[in-house]
């Protein structure tokens, strides 16, 4: 699926030559054609193939942003924008080669509001770097990856993480943004107000558009205030099932958890021996909660009764900060711990989400198909939202390995569009899933293509991704 999702397109190679001499002469040295530079700028953090960008220029104002797309533009050539890299279904490859842009130098702090808890960054921001500089605000910004991704690349993924299920995904928290669309100029979807009724609602439009509609210039952000108390801890299940059903009966009783992520036995397995960790190597439950010391306190029994009851173990928590640092630490490492149950195999990282009552028979049915066809494949997942990774270990040398692996992604697709739910919960279509997105939504992606038209009729902006336009 991902390899023929991913193939080469047709190349304007007259275009490409004048954009590569008009960029040469503008930007200098911040203009790179070297292929070194051009492969750091084609990394899918996924076994997607690489396919290099012609240049690379190094953005650092709007303006320059705006003078790349004028170029390419006129001659038709692909821009693609680049955050971090860190996409996992080949969202900053260049099929039809074309220009990068690197956002690493846009990487200001604009505004912060602190009384309207709210704040504009550049793209390249990262966000760990807004919430080092947050945090003498006493406010920080909860969407959490897991990767130091790009504020501008998780807008364009709409991303999400472990704690979406407290503060939603990316598309709760931008009140607006900053484009430069196919004309070259720059517009600005919405205002910091809280609600609007004016007009459509453009900031939605472009947050999750991968790019493919105009390059984001700025991003305002919604803030939260850090909690006084923070409380975090795991509990062991029995099963898959009795811990999803834990997390329902938590999730439907209204306790407010931040963050409640599931690990498979396999991927506690591989926790343990990466992080150190001592856990049972059972179906296992990590939460936080968020709150006073009072209501904090309050969760953690709430959720021990509930624990309990769905037959799980003893929910140790804590709020000691380097016991939780190495809880999460942990959880975020999972992709590396993963990685070390057998570091000579390739990885291909794959998610999908449900609504939450079938999560459990979802997870269940994909650890069955697992164990079926012999994969190694640790299983971990944002319980509260019904959203799982797979994290599939597999030989990328044969033909055979390749097909495996995309014969599973195919069937946990296909399940959970048969739960009503969908081929991806954060990491976005990108090369990798458009075609379990005509599978899911059919009829609506020509009306994406229709916008898409609108908006960018000569398709330069990062073409490839999403779906094809021809």
């Amino acid at each position: 699926m991902a390899l023929a999702d991913a193939k080469a397109g047709i190349r304007n190679e007259a275009g490409i030559a004048a954009v590569l001499g008009i960029l040469k002469q503008a930007f200098g040295e911040r203009f790179q054609t070297g292929e070194s530079f051009r492969a750091q700028h084609a990394h899918t953090t996924t076994y997607i193939p690489a396919q290099l960008p012609d240049a690379v220029v190094f953005a650092e104002t709007s303006e320059d942003v705006q003078a790349v797309v004028r170029a390419c533009a006129e001659h038709k050539v692909p821009v693609i924008a680049f955050g971090t890299g860190s996409s996992l279904e080949g969202q900053v490859n260049a099929p039809q080669g074309g220009i990068s842009i690197d956002f690493s130098r846009m990487n200001r702090v604009l505004e912060v509001n602190a009384e309207d808890l709210d704040c504009t960054v550049e793209p390249g921001v990262t966000r760990e770097q807004l919430n080092n500089y947050l945090r003498d605000t006493g406010l920080f910004f909860p969407i959490d990856p897991g990767a130091n991704a790009s504020i501008g690349g998780m807008a364009s993924t709409r991303a999400s993480g472990t704690n979406a299920v407290r503060y939603g995904t990316m598309k709760d928290n931008v009140l607006a943004v900053t484009a430069v669309t196919a004309n070259g100029e720059e517009i600005r979807t919405a205002r910091r107000a809280r609600k609007s009724s004016a007009g459509y609602d453009l900031t939605r439009l472009f947050v999750g558009a991968e790019g493919t509609l105009g390059v984001l210039t700025s991003v305002t952000l919604r803030l939260q205030g850090i909690p006084q108390k923070i409380a975090g801890g795991a509990c062991a299940f029995p099963s898959v099932k009795a811990a999803c059903d834990a997390v329902i009966m938590t999730i439907q009783m209204g306790v407010p958890v931040a963050r409640i992520e599931l690990l498979d036995a396999v991927q506690m397995r591989a926790c343990n021996r990466y992080s150190g960790l001592t856990y049972d190597e059972q179906p296992t439950l990590f939460l936080e909660f968020h709150g006073t010391d009072e209501t904090v306190a309050l969760q953690s029994a709430q959720f021990a009764e509930i624990a309990a009851e769905c037959g799980g173990g003893e929910f140790v928590w804590t709020s000691n900060l380097e016991e939780r640092n190495k809880l999460w630490k942990a959880r975020h490492d999972a992709y590396w711990a993963s990685r070390a149950l057998a570091p000579e195999l390739a990885a291909l990282s794959t998610d999908v989400c449900v609504p939450i009552s079938r999560l459990a028979e979802c997870v269940a049915a994909t650890q069955a198909d697992i164990e079926e066809h012999g994969l190694l494949a640790p299983i971990v997942g944002h319980a509260g939202d019904g959203n799982f990774h797979v994290l599939v270990l597999f030989d990328d040398k044969t033909p055979e390995g390749i097909a495996a692996v995309e014969a599973f992604v195919a069937r946990l697709n296909r399940r959970a569009l048969a739960m009503d739910g969908t081929c991806t919960g954060e990491h976005g279509i990108g090369q990798g899933k458009m075609s379990f997105l005509e599978q899911e939504l059919g009829g609506a992606v020509d009306l994406m293509r229709q916008v898409k038209q609108a908006l960018d009729p000569d398709a330069i902006f990062n073409p490839g991704k999403i779906f094809q336009t021809h």
